[in-house]
């Protein structure tokens, strides 16, 4: 497939959105599984999250059993919080997120009018994604791993 100028920037942004979003993802005190999300609006990140409590908690994911607390907060819910408690809009960004979404962030991602969300790993449901393309969301699937070995 031969891309435009114009589409080789944008899947080269991507690419680097995406290896941030990752590198975000190391500030979660999650141990099951560590989750970055970025939102991006005219090529300037406008808010971030990662999985964790609330703030004010314990910075402790999972119980005894090592079973994800129920009120640990997902990525993109907390980046999309973050930027209610802001002066930025969310309306026509894209998030990049490490995993894809769950159903639940899928509808606050729905509801900020986040219009492009752009993943790296896919998880086992996708409840998540298929909500995401009904609400006509563009959903796309990138590796940045894989445009390394492309420059390589």
């Amino acid at each position: 497939m031969i891309l435009t100028d114009k589409e080789l920037k944008q899947y080269t942004l991507d690419c680097r959105y995406v290896r941030m979003a990752r590198i975000w993802a190391e500030n979660s005190y999650c141990k099951r599984r560590q989750v970055g999300a970025l939102v991006v609006k005219n090529e300037a990140i406008i808010s971030d999250g990662f999985n964790g409590t609330p703030s004010g908690f314990e910075n402790v994911c999972e119980d005894e059993n090592n079973v994800t607390k129920p009120y640990v907060l997902h990525a993109e819910a907390n980046a999309i919080t973050k930027l209610a408690r802001s002066n930025n809009s969310s309306d026509g960004a894209t998030m990049y997120v490490t995993a894809s979404p769950c159903i639940e962030c899928a509808k606050l991602i729905i509801q900020a009018g986040i219009k492009r969300v752009v993943y790296s790993e896919k998880y086992r449901l996708e409840d998540g994604l298929n909500l995401l393309k009904r609400a006509n969301i563009q959903v796309d699937y990138i590796n940045p791993d894989e445009e390394k070995e492309h420059e390589e």
